[in-house]
Protein backbone atom coordinates (compact mmCIF):
# COMPACT_ATOMS: atom_id res chain seq x y z
CA UNK A 1 0.00 0.00 0.00
CA UNK A 2 1.16 3.51 -0.79
CA UNK A 3 0.50 6.15 1.84
CA UNK A 4 1.24 9.72 0.83
CA UNK A 5 1.41 12.51 3.39
CA UNK A 6 1.04 16.11 2.23
CA UNK A 7 1.46 18.79 4.85
CA UNK A 8 -0.71 21.81 4.14
CA UNK A 9 1.06 24.71 2.48
CA UNK A 10 2.11 27.87 4.32
CA UNK A 11 -0.75 29.49 6.23
CA UNK A 12 -1.14 32.76 8.07
CA UNK A 13 -0.33 32.65 11.77
CA UNK A 14 -3.40 32.67 13.98
CA UNK A 15 -4.61 35.97 15.37
CA UNK A 16 -5.73 36.23 18.97
CA UNK A 17 -9.01 34.42 19.51
CA UNK A 18 -9.03 32.82 16.05
CA UNK A 19 -10.12 29.20 15.74
CA UNK A 20 -7.15 27.24 14.37
CA UNK A 21 -9.42 25.53 11.83
CA UNK A 22 -10.17 28.88 10.13
CA UNK A 23 -6.58 29.81 9.22
CA UNK A 24 -6.04 30.27 5.48
CA UNK A 25 -3.09 29.93 3.12
CA UNK A 26 -0.77 32.84 2.47
CA UNK A 27 -0.10 33.87 -1.16
CA UNK A 28 3.17 31.90 -0.89
CA UNK A 29 1.18 28.91 0.43
CA UNK A 30 -1.20 29.09 -2.53
CA UNK A 31 1.81 28.92 -4.89
CA UNK A 32 3.30 26.02 -2.91
CA UNK A 33 0.03 24.10 -3.11
CA UNK A 34 -0.25 24.65 -6.87
CA UNK A 35 3.34 23.54 -7.53
CA UNK A 36 3.02 20.42 -5.41
CA UNK A 37 -0.43 19.62 -6.81
CA UNK A 38 0.94 19.79 -10.36
CA UNK A 39 3.67 17.29 -9.45
CA UNK A 40 1.27 15.02 -7.55
CA UNK A 41 -1.26 15.06 -10.38
CA UNK A 42 1.36 13.56 -12.70
CA UNK A 43 2.34 10.88 -10.15
CA UNK A 44 -0.88 9.77 -8.45
CA UNK A 45 -2.98 6.95 -9.88
CA UNK A 46 -6.58 7.71 -10.88
CA UNK A 47 -8.16 5.84 -7.95
CA UNK A 48 -6.17 7.42 -5.13
CA UNK A 49 -8.26 8.11 -2.03
CA UNK A 50 -7.72 11.68 -0.76
CA UNK A 51 -8.47 12.35 2.92
CA UNK A 52 -8.23 15.88 4.26
CA UNK A 53 -8.27 17.56 7.66
CA UNK A 54 -11.31 19.81 8.24
CA UNK A 55 -9.05 22.88 8.57
CA UNK A 56 -9.53 25.51 5.86
CA UNK A 57 -5.80 25.58 5.02
CA UNK A 58 -5.79 21.83 4.29
CA UNK A 59 -8.95 22.14 2.19
CA UNK A 60 -7.32 24.92 0.18
CA UNK A 61 -4.24 22.74 -0.29
CA UNK A 62 -6.43 19.85 -1.45
CA UNK A 63 -8.38 22.01 -3.90
CA UNK A 64 -5.15 22.79 -5.75
CA UNK A 65 -5.02 19.10 -6.71
CA UNK A 66 -8.45 19.30 -8.36
CA UNK A 67 -9.49 15.77 -7.33
CA UNK A 68 -12.33 14.55 -5.17
CA UNK A 69 -11.52 14.46 -1.46
CA UNK A 70 -13.19 13.69 1.85
CA UNK A 71 -12.91 15.82 4.96
CA UNK A 72 -12.16 13.67 7.99
CA UNK A 73 -12.36 14.93 11.57
CA UNK A 74 -9.80 12.37 12.67
CA UNK A 75 -7.19 14.29 10.63
CA UNK A 76 -7.72 17.62 12.44
CA UNK A 77 -4.74 19.41 14.01
CA UNK A 78 -3.23 17.44 16.91
CA UNK A 79 -4.83 14.21 15.63
CA UNK A 80 -3.58 10.96 17.09
CA UNK A 81 -1.38 8.99 14.67
CA UNK A 82 -3.37 5.78 15.25
CA UNK A 83 -6.58 7.54 14.18
CA UNK A 84 -4.97 8.76 10.97
CA UNK A 85 -3.56 5.32 10.10
CA UNK A 86 -6.93 3.71 10.80
CA UNK A 87 -8.68 6.24 8.53
CA UNK A 88 -6.14 5.46 5.79
CA UNK A 89 -6.49 1.69 6.14
CA UNK A 90 -2.75 1.28 6.68
CA UNK A 91 -1.16 -1.06 5.70
CA UNK A 92 -3.87 -3.06 3.93
CA UNK A 93 -5.81 -0.62 1.72
CA UNK A 94 -5.99 -1.75 -1.91
CA UNK A 95 -5.47 1.72 -3.42
CA UNK A 96 -3.01 4.47 -2.46
CA UNK A 97 -4.19 7.00 0.11
CA UNK A 98 -3.20 10.67 0.22
CA UNK A 99 -3.51 12.32 3.62
CA UNK A 100 -3.46 16.13 3.73
CA UNK A 101 -2.80 17.14 7.30
CA UNK A 102 -0.69 18.83 9.92
CA UNK A 103 2.48 18.79 11.95
CA UNK A 104 3.31 17.33 14.39
CA UNK A 105 0.93 14.46 13.58
CA UNK A 106 2.37 13.71 10.14
CA UNK A 107 5.91 13.74 11.49
CA UNK A 108 4.98 11.44 14.36
CA UNK A 109 3.40 8.94 11.96
CA UNK A 110 6.35 9.01 9.55
CA UNK A 111 8.87 8.53 12.38
CA UNK A 112 6.89 5.59 13.78
CA UNK A 113 6.43 3.89 10.39
CA UNK A 114 10.11 4.26 9.54
CA UNK A 115 11.26 3.08 12.98
CA UNK A 116 13.15 6.30 13.68
CA UNK A 117 14.47 6.82 17.19
CA UNK A 118 13.08 10.35 17.25
CA UNK A 119 9.39 10.69 18.15
CA UNK A 120 8.80 13.12 15.31
CA UNK A 121 10.13 13.72 11.83
CA UNK A 122 10.19 17.30 10.52
CA UNK A 123 7.80 17.79 7.61
CA UNK A 124 8.08 21.14 5.85
CA UNK A 125 5.01 23.16 4.94
CA UNK A 126 3.68 22.00 1.59
CA UNK A 127 5.99 18.95 1.45
CA UNK A 128 5.03 15.43 0.42
CA UNK A 129 6.33 12.20 1.94
CA UNK A 130 5.40 9.09 -0.06
CA UNK A 131 5.73 5.80 1.83
CA UNK A 132 5.05 2.23 0.75
CA UNK A 133 4.24 -0.83 2.81
CA UNK A 134 5.59 -4.10 1.48
CA UNK A 135 6.03 -7.64 2.64
CA UNK A 136 9.61 -8.85 2.11
CA UNK A 137 10.56 -12.40 3.16
CA UNK A 138 7.62 -12.49 5.55
CA UNK A 139 8.50 -9.16 7.20
CA UNK A 140 6.35 -6.03 6.85
CA UNK A 141 8.52 -3.11 5.77
CA UNK A 142 7.94 0.59 5.18
CA UNK A 143 10.03 2.20 2.48
CA UNK A 144 10.36 5.80 1.35
CA UNK A 145 9.29 6.23 -2.27
CA UNK A 146 10.05 9.97 -2.39
CA UNK A 147 10.08 13.19 -0.42
CA UNK A 148 9.25 16.39 -2.31
CA UNK A 149 9.54 20.03 -1.24
CA UNK A 150 7.42 22.60 -3.10
CA UNK A 151 10.09 25.28 -2.80
CA UNK A 152 12.45 23.17 -4.94
CA UNK A 153 9.97 22.60 -7.75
Amino acid sequence: MDLIFWRHAEAFDPVEGQDDLTRVLTPKGEKQAKRMAAWLDRQLPIGVKVLVSPAIRTEQTARALNRKFKLRDELAPEAEPDQVLLAAGWPDAKMPVLIIGHQPTLGRIIAALLGLSEQECAVRKGAVWWLRSRLREGVQQTVIVTVQNPDLM
